[in-house]
Order: structure tokens, then C-alpha cells, then sequence
């Protein structure tokens, strides 16, 4: 495929993305966050307007800033702001944007304030040479690691734990690239995806358990790396297979070559980025992430039939285990709740008299629908439930008779420190309340959540192969720092 069909298919998303910049986002932290999306180029000569739509089809993993970086062999430069993908980009930064290597990264801050110092890809120069990184996930060692460098006269100019690797990176440098990354990745502990950049080559490398997704594609002669398949889709990249967990993949103009720097860990893919992260058009881990939440659904009526008028979601969260509920359980699909598309960032709050208008803004109820029925919600979570408790109030008020919720998942009861931003137990609801007691907090009928052994089931992987941690604390890479404290700031 030529390089204008390519890019061609998907004009049409930047088109579509400039009549929505401003429509900016109301900023309500009210749902679970990932930390980051990456994707990278290699050997394509419009690889900053591939790593563009690239990054536009990550968008869902972080919307707090995005950068590309993209070398021609000798010269790098680079672009990177505070913002969505096409708020940043445009025809005339992409086209001075020249070379055939490409590094993208869009960021929701996990470790290290929203600042754009701390917008990815970060690029250090070394000795002579560019040195540019792309992360995606969480440091458990971080402030340990960092404290060693500092006091070996290392100079950081971020709060970000993806700093620190370089710097450690640039430490072995003596040795060559492979072995410094190698080294580097030794030292490291955590959750982590990342894509290394030089003037000549590209390296993905992903954490030896495998918690977060990294894949490798062709497009011509050139390859592509990415955190979903559906960004492959999009620049109609052909995809090759998953980076295994432990593996360092270097692309050069002698193609790939593979180091393993370690096996010895179990798997412990992350359940979340199947419930919840990735784009359902998506596989992740192996597995299609629209069959995997239908399947959810499908179990979530076996182990709690309901009797209501019909099944609705919270649209787009219970979309997927809403339709399998309902196709199973024979109860009518609607959408009592319609979500508006167009709601952008914004930074203009809603006053006291108005503090309804933070969830109407994007939800509203469809009244002649939900009036006098018994509704069943089917939702993949609930973290804080403060936003559950105020949809419910809202569906009372308006004359539900009424309202059950099963959650396509366990109850949360252990906080992430592998890049999810519910950081302490004091964050989620049910480490400190029972079922019964959310049911009463949240206002609903009945509440439900799925058995742990049926969440796996609907995965297809082995038990053994995921991280469950945030639903029985079981950890996979244990923390070597304070919870409270393990972010950098």
C-alpha cells in the first residue's frame, strides 16, 4: 500500500477533529484514568502524519497532552503541547515535522504533574546523541531510583518517572544502545510499555510481567508500534503480534532483533485495560475486547437474573455487557440515557446553582422512557461512586419506579500502583463499605457485581496470566515504597 492510500482513509478524522476543538471537555474526575498511549514509526516517509492518526485513534488513553517526535537519520525535531491531538497538530506542523522515524505520546499524568515539561515524548541529548522516550504506565521503584541518580550528579527536568530511564539508559551508553537499554530495563520494576527513539532506531520494550498492551505492525516496508491494534487499523498497518512481556524489539534499517532482559516473572496482564481502558474495537492480551465485555454481560445474567422492563447502560462504560445481558437474559436493550458527543474540555465550572449541570452536560435521561419502569443498569464499575450516586437520584427524580445496577466486575476494594489513578484505598468506595452498604450509599433497589471467576472466564486467559490485584490485592511486583508516596511529587 502506497503511502496516500495510507494516510487517505483517515483525512477524513482530521477533518471531523477540527470542527470539535472547540468543544472543549468538562473536567470531572469522576471515572478511572490510564496514564498513557503510545505509537512509533519506522521506516515510513510520512511517519509524522501516521504517528498523527495514530495517536487521534489512542486519544481514549490520555487527553491531558500529546507530542511526536521524528528524526530523517541525522536531524530530530519535535512537537508537543497541552491538549487533545488535533488541538495540537495541524497540516502545517505535521508537514515540517520531515523524517521517516516517528515517536507519538498521549498522556494522562499518573506520575508527575499536568505540566507540558512533562509532555511526552521526552528527548534528551547524550554524547552526541538524541535519546527519546515514549512510557506507558508506573515506576514502583521510582523515587529510590531517582534519589541514586541524583546523587551520582544526574539532573532531572521533569517529575516523571520515564525521565529516570533515560538517564539510566544514558548511564550504559559506553556499552552501545542494546546493552544500555537492556541494563537499563534490569533496573526498572513496575508496570510499563515504552518506545525508546534514537536518530536511527526505534526499541519497544515491555515490563516483564506484561501489564499493559504493546504491539508491532507492518505498513510497507516500514513497521509500527502501538499500544491498541485499533490504531493499526486506522493507518491500515497489518498487525504482526504482541512485544512479549520481558522482550526489548529493535528496529533498524537491519530490521527487527529481539532481546529478552527477562522471563522468570509470571504474566500479570492488567484486567482493567480490558474492562475499561481500551477501545472495544481493540484486541489486547490475545483477546477482542467488544467479545470480551459481551461475554461479561452474557455471565453477569447467569449469576444475577433481575426482573425489569428493560436493560440500559450508562453510556459508553456498559455499552457491550449491556447488549450481551440482554441478549442472554431476553429482557429489551434500551438507551434510557443518551450521551452528548460533542462535550469538549472546558474550563468554565459550573456555579452552586447550576451543580447539576456537570453530569447533565454529558448524560440525560430519556424521561417518557424511565418514567414508572423498573430499569436494570449494567455498569463496568464503580470507584468512588459519588457519579453513581447522583445518576440514580437523577433517575428517581425524573420517576423511575425502579432502578437495579449490576457491575460487569468485582468490587474494587485495593488501590493500583501500576499506572490506574486510584492510588489509596481511601478512593474507593468498596474497600470501605459492603456491597449492601454501597447499594444503600448509591440510593438502587439491588446491586450486583460479577464473581471474580466468572470475569476471568469471559477473558479466555489463564488465571494465573492477569493482574487481579485491584479486586483481591494479590500484587504482583510488590511496591518497595510507601503507597502514599510513591508517586514523585
Amino acid at each position: 500500500m502506497n503511502r496516500q492510500s495510507a494516510c487517505a482513509s483517515a483525512e477524513a478524522a482530521m477533518a471531523h477533529s477540527r470542527r470539535r476543538i472547540d468543544n472543549r471537555r468538562l473536567q470531572i474526575p469522576s471515572r478511572p484514568k490510564d496514564e498513557c498511549g503510545l505509537f512509533g514509526v519506522y521506516g515510513h516517509e510520512d511517519a509524522a502524519k501516521l504517528a498523527y492518526f495514530g495517536l487521534y485513534a489512542l486519544q481514549h488513553r490520555g487527553q491531558e497532552s500529546a507530542g511526536i517526535v521524528v528524526s530523517d537519520g541525522e536531524r530530530v525535531s519535535e512537537h508537543k503541547a497541552m491538549g487533545l491531538v488535533p488541538e495540537i497538530f495541524n497540516e502545517r506542523i505535521l508537514d515540517s515535522l520531515k523524517g521517516n522515524i516517528a515517536l507519538g505520546h498521549v498522556r494522562y499524568s499518573t506520575t508527575g504533574s499536568s505540566l507540558l515539561s512533562n509532555a511526552q515524548p521526552f528527548r534528551i541529548r547524550y554524547a552526541g546523541k538524541c535519546l527519546a522516550i515514549a512510557h506507558n504506565g508506573n515506576l514502583v521503584n521510582a523515587r529510590k531510583l531517582r534519589s541514586d541518580l541524583e546523587a551520582s550528579g544526574s539532573v532531572f527536568q521533569t517529575t516523571m518517572d520515564s525521565e529516570i530511564v533515560l538517564h539510566l539508559v544514558a548511564k550504559g551508553m559506553r556499552d552501545g544502545l542494546e546493552q544500555a537499554v537492556a541494563r537499563a530495563m534490569e533496573q526498572i520494576k513496575g508496570a510499563y510499555s515504552m518506545a525508546i527513539m534514537t536518530e536511527d532506531t526505534l526499541i519497544a520494550v515491555r515490563d516483564p510481567c506484561g501489564f499493559r498492551p504493546l504491539c508491532v505492525g507492518h505498513l510497507d516496508s516500514g513497521y509500527v508500534l502501538s499500544s491498541e491494534t485499533c490504531a493499526l487499523d486506522l493507518v491500515h498497518a497489518e498487525y504482526e503480534r504482541e512485544i512479549k512481556p520481558g522482550e526489548i524489539l529493535i528496529i533498524n534499517k537491519d530490521g527487527l532483533k529481539s532481546i529478552r532482559f527477562e522471563t522468570k516473572n509470571r504474566k500479570a496482564q492488567c484486567i482493567f485495560e480490558l474492562i475499561y481502558f481500551a477501545r472495544p474495537d481493540s484486541n489486547v492480551f490475545g483477546q477482542n475486547v467488544y467479545l470480551f465485555r459481551k461475554k461479561q454481560g452474557e455471565l453477569l445474567a447467569e449469576e444475577f437474573p433481575v426482573d425489569a422492563d428493560f436493560v440500559m447502560p450508562f453510556p459508553d462504560s456498559g455499552n457491550y455487557a449491556a447488549i450481551g445481558y440482554a441478549q442472554s437474559s431476553g429482557l429489551p436493550l434500551e438507551m434510557g440515557v443518551i450521551r452528548n458527543h460533542y462535550v469538549g474540555r472546558t474550563f468554565i465550572q459550573p456555579s452552586q446553582s447550576m451543580r447539576d449541570f456537570g453530569v447533565k452536560v454529558k448524560l440525560n435521561p430519556v424521561k417518557e422512557l424511565l418514567k414508572d419502569k423498573r430499569v436494570l443498569i449494567i455498569e463496568d464499575s464503580i470507584i468512588r461512586g459519588t457519579t453513581s450516586r447522583t445518576r440514580i437520584k437523577t433517575l428517581r427524580a425524573i420517576g423511575a419506579r425502579e432502578v437495579h445496577m449490576l457491575v460487569s466486575c468485582p468490587p474494587h476494594r485495593f488501590p493500583c500502583v501500576y499506572g490506574i489513578d486510584f492510588s489509596s484505598r481511601g478512593e474507593l468506595i468498596a474497600a470501605e463499605k459492603s456491597v449492601e452498604e454501597i447499594r444503600e450509599f448509591t440510593g438502587l433497589d439491588s446491586l450486583g457485581y460479577l464473581h471474580v471467576d466468572n470475569l476471568v472466564k469471559a477473558t479466555h486467559i489463564p488465571r494465573e496470566d492477569l493482574c487481579l490485584a485491584c479486586f483481591d490485592g494479590q500484587y504482583p511486583v510488590q511496591v518497595e515504597e510507601d503507597f502514599s508516596k510513591y508517586c514523585l511529587e
